[in-house]
């Protein structure tokens, strides 16, 4: 079968039929193992944890109270984004999400731009989550117990440290619970997600029995502006749904399961912000929100008075942030397999191990490179550009919707976009909103990231691509038997 729709270059596009085929290919497939429960545990995993449990500090002082309305519009904001990711994951079940829909779009080298994009922000986010992990298990042996790691064996040398054990044995864990297979890692998280949503179920319990509305006024000190300017910062929050498009290939029945578990996911996770940002309020001043790195527990104990609550929202951070790694990590691996399936990356690491049913092989080598970077590296700057990385592939998503939409009406869409194409594009503006407000020297540092992506394609992925083989009549790299030699 045919896998290019005909345009030349490097801007052949995937045939979508056979992006579908070749994942019953043996040794190229992921097996299918996860339903709607799991893929929605898997998105609410993927969002709640270092947001709501830190950058909501920062939205109230930009917003005042009106940081509760942030939260409504940064949703909103996802929402149009949500809905294509919806649309292109149950009509394209295959690993590798925003990079394999833009390779049956836009063509192989956008499609290579934004994969390279989303390792940026998928790699370097969960490097950087690790960090915060430690920070937080140190923050919750310090509040239950009066211990804590020295600094030593607990942070960057560039923090004081030499060497961040907490965040290399996060990312092992999750590495090893990976390799094992995708439903043992489904049910772990399902547990996690479990435990997170009982923490915030406890802070928006003790918040509310403790309520009070003198911290409401004024409401909006700072306006509209300041309403949308705390948006573009919260958005951070809701990043991770598009995780569960990456699942799309391991999904049972993707048709029904991926429109329901991404929205669905979403849904549940703004209803949570928004009433434990009504709960911050009412106990505490925003000024004492923003002034705290961990708001919650400061509105437990400076607020309502409750000292004995940071321990456990100390705990809660723990498990949620847990959350965050094991499902960031396994979108990282998922994109990453589906490049290396298609030649752009190294084909062997593609390899899914016969056991276990997972690329077992690419999970451990990120896995180690990732710890590597947890430990020794500083994160907080390149986190920034997480935010701007992940915006540009809600782009890019949304102008994949509209693209296939003329390119392939007659196409099968288990679930469409209403009223497209006005919701993609309201989706494309928002993003490029959003990514206006983010700082200069953020912009300046995507673009040259993205420069070192083409530079990488152009040395290494335009000569391996399974596509570009396969158009001059080659033997693509994945089925290249010894005799023809190998192409790595």
């Amino acid at each position: 079968m045919a896998t290019t729709s005909g345009r030349p270059g490097i801007f052949a596009v995937r045939d979508v039929r056979s992006l579908i085929t070749e994942t019953a290919e043996e040794g190229q497939g992921l097996k299918k193992a996860v339903g709607a429960t799991h893929l929605t545990a898997m998105g609410v995993g993927a969002i709640i944890g270092t947001g709501i449990f830190v950058v909501i500090g920062e939205g109230a002082g930009i917003a005042g109270p009106a940081v509760i309305l942030s939260f409504v519009l940064a949703a909103v904001a996802c929402a149009f984004s949500a809905l294509s990711y919806a649309e292109l994951a149950s009509s394209i079940p295959v690993a590798g999400s925003a990079y394999t829909y833009t390779y049956a779009t836009l063509g192989e080298l956008v499609a290579w731009i934004i994969g390279w994009d989303l390792i940026l922000e998928y790699g370097v986010s969960v490097a950087a989550i690790a960090v915060g992990w430690g920070g937080n298990l140190n923050a919750f042996l310090d509040s239950a117990f009066g211990v804590a790691l020295p600094d030593a064996i607990a942070k960057s040398p560039e923090d004081g440290g030499v060497f961040n054990l907490p965040a290399v044995f996060v990312v092992l864990a999750i590495t090893f619970l990976l390799i094992r297979g995708v439903t043992e890692s489904a049910r772990v998280n399902l547990v996690m997600v479990a435990v997170k949503l009982v923490v915030l179920l406890f802070f928006i319990v003790v918040a509310f029995a403790n309520f009070g509305t003198g911290n409401f006024q004024p409401f909006a000190p700072e306006g509209v502006d300041g309403v949308t300017a705390a948006a573009a910062v919260i958005f951070f929050a809701y990043i991770g749904f598009d995780a569960v498009s990456t699942g799309s290939e391991e999904a049972k029945q993707p048709a029904r399961d991926l429109p329901l578990a991404i929205i669905g996911s979403l849904v549940i996770c703004t209803i949570f912000y928004v009433l434990t940002a009504v709960g911050a309020i009412g106990i505490a001043s925003p000024e004492q929100l923003e002034g705290s790195d961990a708001p919650l527990a400061a509105a437990l104990d400076q607020g309502a008075g409750i000292s004995w609550a940071a321990a456990v929202l100390a705990l809660g951070a723990v498990v949620a942030i847990t959350s965050v790694v094991l499902v960031i990590m396994y979108g990282q691996t998922r994109i990453f397999f589906a490049m290396c399936r298609d030649g752009l990356l190294p084909q062997r690491l593609a390899q899914v191990n016969q056991r276990y049913g997972t690329p077992a092989r690419l999970t451990l080598v990120l896995g180690v490179l990732i710890a590597i970077l947890a430990a020794l590296v500083p994160l907080s700057e390149i986190v920034k550009l997480v935010n701007i990385g992940t915006l540009f592939a809600f782009v890019l998503v949304n102008i994949g919707v509209i693209v296939l939409r003329r390119t392939r009406p007659e196409m099968p869409r288990p679930y469409r976009v209403p009223w497209s194409p006005v919701l993609p594009i309201l989706g494309i503006a928002f993003a490029i909103y959003l990514m206006s407000d983010l700082p200069w020297d953020t912009w300046v540092r995507f673009v040259v990231w993205l420069v070192i992506g083409v530079l990488i394609y152009w040395l290494y992925g335009y000569k391996h691509s399974r596509l570009r083989r396969e158009q001059q009549g080659g033997t693509p790299g994945w089925a290249r038997t010894p005799e023809d030699g190998d192409p790595q």
